[in-house]
């Protein structure tokens, strides 16, 4: 029965933290697989691991200091959940900016179950500022915990992506809407 139980907890940690989406993407190897599925219409407490990516979601234009992104905005249980899930085209431009509503807090983390490529990830305070950078290893299944009670936000991008743009902790994330905060919070 307790073996059972923590199947179930590793399953459902699985699920809401880490590498996460399912829908097909343009250019993605699994584009035309029928295991493809549309995670963003999908009720989140009915999930099922993804079996495919899913599609690319609405981006908004974040900026890092003198560098900007594209970010694909997961918002929603599912595309939180699902996140860069079975992609293979990540490149320098490919970025997801999780708003998880809610402190990202031991044991959860993000994990990279059902990602075939390694992530860079910056755990971000609910003033934008980067206070955690982490290495996100391809299909590791355990959870990257954060060392900070207050992560609210999540951005995932190629692996080494903020080394090689010289983005380090301390610096402040805004939107082309204003802080993170004033762009995320759920009125």
């Amino acid at each position: 029965m307790k073996r059972i139980s923590f199947l179930a907890l590793v399953l459902l940690a699985a699920v809401l933290a880490g590498c996460q989406k399912n829908e097909a993407v343009p250019g993605d190897a699994s584009t035309n697989s029928a295991a493809a599925t549309n995670t963003n219409t999908a009720d989140a407490g009915g999930y099922m691991l993804p079996t495919g990516p899913q599609a690319k979601l609405p981006t908004i234009k974040l900026y890092l200091g003198p560098e900007t992104l594209d970010a694909e905005m997961a918002l929603s249980p599912m595309q939180e959940a699902t996140g860069l899930m079975y992609r293979t085209n990540i490149t320098d431009e490919t970025a997801m900016i999780f708003a998880l509503g809610e402190p990202l807090r031991a044991p959860n983390g993000f994990w990279m179950t059902n990602c075939p490529m390694s992530l860079s990830a910056a755990y971000i305070s609910p003033d934008g500022i980067i206070k955690e950078i982490h290495h996100l290893e391809k299909n590791d299944n355990t959870p990257v915990v954060a060392t900070n009670d207050d992560i609210i936000y999540v951005l995932e991008v190629n692996d080494g992506w903020f080394a090689r743009h010289n983005i380090n902790t301390g610096m402040v994330i805004r939107t082309e809407r204003g802080s993170l905060g004033d762009t995320f919070t759920r009125r």
